[in-house]
């Protein structure tokens, strides 16, 4: 019991912490651990049950995360070097105030990515999933894509 406790005050102080830092972003930050988390769980027990899984799958799995943070670590670089260029380069300005751009957009594409997976794993579970959440997902993924494409005529 006493480790429980210590695990759930670890967390609480991680979360704590990641969104008094960086307040909302804190929150995205969360979100997405969280529901990388859950995608690893659920695709794990979806393998389990279809008697699928592997160890080097697993890993593989774990691999794949890691990339995805390496992908966000760059995201989050490049909005504090286009900030920082912002505000230190005579002549080059926005009509706005650049605080992030890049991460929060990585964030979140990632976010929906693993809540497709995790749909996808709760359907390989028995559950039955409301198209509704399908498509929502798809229609907010398909957003998150339109805004980050430089190439977009709209």
């Amino acid at each position: 019991m006493e480790t429980i406790n210590s695990i759930k005050i670890t967390i609480s102080a991680i979360c704590a912490a990641l969104t008094a830092l960086w307040g909302w972003f804190g929150w995205v930050v969360v979100a997405w651990i969280v529901f990388m988390l859950i995608d690893y769980a659920t695709g794990s027990a979806a393998a389990l049950r279809a008697g699928e899984w592997s160890s080097k799958t697993a890993r593989d799995g774990i691999w794949h995360k890691l990339g995805s943070v390496a992908a966000v670590i760059v995201a989050a670089i490049l909005d504090t070097v286009i900030g920082h260029l912002l505000s230190n380069v005579p002549g080059v300005e926005l009509p706005f105030t650049y605080t992030v751009l890049l991460c929060p957009l990585v964030l979140v594409w990632y976010i929906l990515t693993e809540a497709g997976s995790i749909i996808e794993n709760a359907g390989a579970l028995g559950a039955k999933i409301p198209g509704f959440l399908r498509k929502a997902i798809e229609a907010l993924n398909d957003k998150v894509e339109s805004a980050g494409d430089i190439d977009n005529d709209k």
